[in-house]
C-alpha cells in the first residue's frame, strides 16, 4: 500500500516498507550517536522525515524501536513489561520465568538474541548495557523505597548473569536440564531475596 500525501508534506510518501526502512536506519545512527536515554522517538521520526505517530505505529514503543534497530529478538520488550506487570513480592519469579522462558525459546546465544553486534563491539555493548540499565535495573531500583536500592538491583544482575552463564553458556547441570518451573522455584526467592531482603542480609562481612 503506498502511503499519500494526505498532510500537506510535497512529494509522494514512501511506501510502508521503505518508511520502516529509513526510520531503522535513522535510529540506529542516532542511538549509536547520542545513546539510548537521550535519542527520543521525535527526534528519530524529525530526522527521517515521517511524523512520530508512524514510528508507533510500526514498533509500538521506543523499545520495540531500539531492538529493532539493534536486531534484538521481538519478544524481549514484553517480557521486559512482564515482570513489571505484578506486585513486588513475587517479582524475583516473574524475573526467572521471563529470562528463561525467553532464552529457552530462542535458537541464539544469549549474547546474539539481544544484540546482532559482536561482543568486541564497544559502541554496541555500551547501547545495550545503557538499554539494560534504564530497562530494567533502574526500574527495579525505583520499585523499591530503600538507601540500598541500586545494589538490590545489581545483586539481581548478578544472579541473572551467573544463571545464563550456568545454563546457556557452560550448561552446567543438572541446571541446563531444569524446567522452566523448577528454576524459577529455586530461583526465583534468590532473585527476591536480593530485591527485598532484610538489609545487609545480601552478604555478611568477612570476620
Amino acid at each position: 500500500m503506498t502511503e499519500h500525501d494526505t498532510h500537506g508534506r510535497p512529494g509522494r510518501w514512501r511506501s510502508g516498507a521503505e518508511s520502516k526502512q529509513r526510520i531503522l536506519e535513522t535510529a540506529r545512527d542516532l542511538f549509536g550517536e547520542h545513546g539510548y536515554g537521550a535519542t527520543t522517538v521525535r527526534a528519530i521520526a524529525t530526522a527521517a522525515g515521517v511524523d512520530p505517530a508512524m514510528v508507533f505505529y510500526f514498533f509500538g514503543t521506543k523499545q520495540g524501536l531500539f531492538s529493532a534497530a539493534v536486531d534484538m529478538s521481538g519478544a524481549v520488550p514484553p517480557a521486559i513489561e512482564s515482570i513489571f506487570a505484578g506486585g513486588l513480592d513475587t517479582i524475583g519469579e516473574r524475573i526467572v520465568r521471563a529470562l528463561v522462558e525467553n532464552l529457552d525459546k530462542s535458537g541464539r546465544t544469549p549474547l546474539v538474541m539481544l544484540t546482532r553486534s559482536a561482543p568486541t563491539d564497544a559502541q554496541s555493548e555500551a547501547l545495550l548495557r545503557e538499554f539494560i540499565d534504564r530497562e530494567i535495573t533502574d526500574r527495579l531500583a525505583a520499585t523499591l523505597d530503600t538507601p540500598d536500592a541500586a545494589l538490590r538491583a545489581a545483586m539481581v544482575n548478578a544472579q541473572i548473569l551467573g544463571l545464563t552463564v550456568a545454563r546457556y553458556i557452560m550448561r552446567i547441570e543438572p541446571i541446563s536440564s531444569l524446567s522452566t518451573d523448577e528454576l524459577v522455584a529455586r530461583f526465583g526467592p534468590l532473585v527476591q531475596h536480593c530485591l527485598t531482603g532484610p538489609p545487609g542480609s545480601q552478604g555478611a562481612e568477612p570476620t
